[in-house]
């Protein structure tokens, strides 16, 4: 099952939902639907981290891979579109190599511009676009310079665009518009933008002055710069000098903290945001205390998930609860993690009335350790060994058990922003001991519409299921069709779901079977996980 992918969605889901958004927290949740397909929600949040920090423009990166991989590819373009004209030289150079063999068509600057609407490279490139667009008479001269206005506006030591929109006034001859421009880049402008108005203007022009300019020996300034280009391990390096020079500056342990966050040494990450969160300074002490409680779950050698879902079936006019409280310590970078385990299997009715009396569950709490696989692609293994303790009886049995699981969603998800269909799949082989040592497999499958019903966040959908076993038991062997709902309870955490369901069901097996082989069931269950 991908339950380590939904606990991980909804932890971050709630920590958005009840504190200030923040890039790391977006960007996590971003990283995590995307592994579990939901490609929806993993866009969204993409947007939502660089809307944040638009200075990461590795961002794009990964927004145009999602965007590609959910058949957006004028999202896709936009995105890599944004980063080809960043400030970060590796971004840029991988953008480029993924974008189309052509150049960019207007509608295309005009989504990059909605994606990053402060790059100032990519609004005048468009401007310049339209311009010489406007000199083949394929778009009207207005539009260019009213493009032109736009980037000035939002840009006004933009002394390139400045010149050009003051020669686009002085060749409508509206002097007064012009020469104010015109004599502000002949004051501040670069050597060859000022020349080339003066070349306009008639005016003699001036020999460029060639100065050499020292580099900062400051290690903070050569670390931001870095930082900002992209270069991490250069900026790790000076940030650290930085911070040798001066242990008690907080905004270099911020930095440090970041920085170590890019390289994914989420670890060394934790330990400077812990420090810069006692900052007195309350802007960097709130962003790093924010860095700090997302980053630390992640880091923890020892994290707990719970996870509970009773569910009423009217087939058997029962109530089951299943649950599980289990403890992961991570290992460094192995991929697996050992883990210590209690779950719950129990029912209120027990046993099935008649003749032929039938346990409806183990009615037991079972204690084990095992060990668990990271996820890869949808699917982990995993394996443990205990003891399962009856609490109806006094008796106490050996319980062994694993197996591997898979699981694949696309489209859009119960948390996903926006509406739209979707797709989920999961496929589970279970070894069980207390089951005459069986093998089961079963599959379990969802298509449906998420929509809005009331406000409510809600998926319609139609399943189909198959479980099978190795030992050919008849009670293990069947199939079931139907449609169903699914929502977020209102006012409850985003883990909290809502599934009722109505299916058809028939055993492909019949031998020794005490009822009917057709069955209808309607099922309601509540589902909640939370990760300490």
């Amino acid at each position: 099952m991908d339950e380590p992918l939904v606990s991980g969605i909804a932890r971050w889901q709630q920590a958005l939902a009840t504190s200030t958004p923040n890039f790391s927290a977006h960007y996590e949740l971003a990283q995590l639907a995307e592994q579990r397909d939901d490609l929806a929600l993993a866009a969204a949040n993409y947007r939502a981290a660089y809307r944040l920090l638009p200075e990461r423009k590795s961002v794009l990166l990964e927004l145009a891979r999602v965007e590609k991989a959910r058949g957006n590819s004028e999202g896709m373009v936009a995105a890599l579109l944004a980063a080809t004209r960043g400030a970060e030289p590796r971004a840029a150079e991988l953008a480029r190599e993924k974008m189309p063999a052509r150049y960019p068509y207007v509608y295309e600057f005009r989504q990059a511009l909605e994606l990053d609407p402060k790059n100032n490279t990519l609004h005048r490139e468009l401007a310049f676009l339209l311009l010489s667009m406007s000199e083949s008479n394929q778009v009207p001269k207005q539009q260019a310079e009213a493009e032109f206005q736009e980037v000035v506006a939002g840009a006004p030591a933009d002394y390139l665009a400045v010149a050009q929109l003051g020669l686009l006034y002085l060749a409508d001859k509206r002097e007064d518009l012009a020469m104010p421009l015109l004599k502000e880049v002949l004051a501040k402008g670069d050597a060859a933008t000022a020349n080339r108005v003066r070349s306009a203007l008639k005016m003699p022009l001036v020999l460029e002055e060639h100065r050499q300019n020292e580099a900062p020996l400051d290690p903070r300034i050569l670390g931001e710069r870095s930082y900002n280009a992209g270069f991490l391990k250069d900026a790790l390096r000076y940030f650290t000098q930085a911070h040798e020079a001066n242990p008690v500056d907080s905004d270099v342990l911020l930095k440090l903290g970041w920085t170590n966050n890019l390289l994914h040494d989420d670890e060394a990450a934790v330990r400077w945001f812990g420090q810069a969160r006692r900052s007195a300074d309350p802007l960097v002490s709130a962003e790093a205390a924010k860095a700090w409680k997302n980053l630390r779950s992640e880091t923890q050698r020892v994290r707990t998930t719970v996870w509970m879902y009773p569910v009423f079936s009217s087939r058997w006019n029962d109530l089951f609860g299943y649950g599980q409280a289990k403890s992961e310590i991570r290992l460094g970078n192995l991929p697996f993690k050992p883990y210590v385990s209690a779950r719950f299997v129990g029912d209120v009715r027990r046993r099935t009335p008649g003749r032929l009396h039938q346990s409806l569950s183990e009615s037991a709490v079972i204690f084990g350790v095992g060990v668990v696989t990271k996820q890869y692609r949808g699917a982990m293994a995993w394996f443990e060994t205990g003891t399962a303790v009856s609490y109806l009886r006094r008796e106490h049995w050996r319980d062994t058990r694993g197996g591997v699981s898979w699981s694949r969603n696309r489209g859009a998800s119960l948390g996903s922003p926006e509406n739209g269909y979707f797709f989920e799949a999961t496929a589970d082989s279970v070894f069980v001991s207390r089951l005459r040592n069986d093998l089961i497999t079963y599959s379990q499958n969802k298509a449906g519409y998420r929509t809005k019903l009331a406000g409510i966040p809600t998926q319609i959908f139609w399943s189909a299921s198959m479980t099978f076993d190795a030992r050919r038991q008849q009670w293990a062997n069947f199939a079931e069709i139907g449609p169903g709902f699914r929502l977020h309870p209102p006012g409850l955490p985003p883990s909290v779901t809502l599934t009722v369901s109505a299916v058809r069901g028939i055993y492909t097996i019949n031998d020794g079977n005490p009822r009917r082989p057709n069955f209808n069931d309607v099922r309601a269950g509540v589902w909640y996980a939370f990760t300490k």
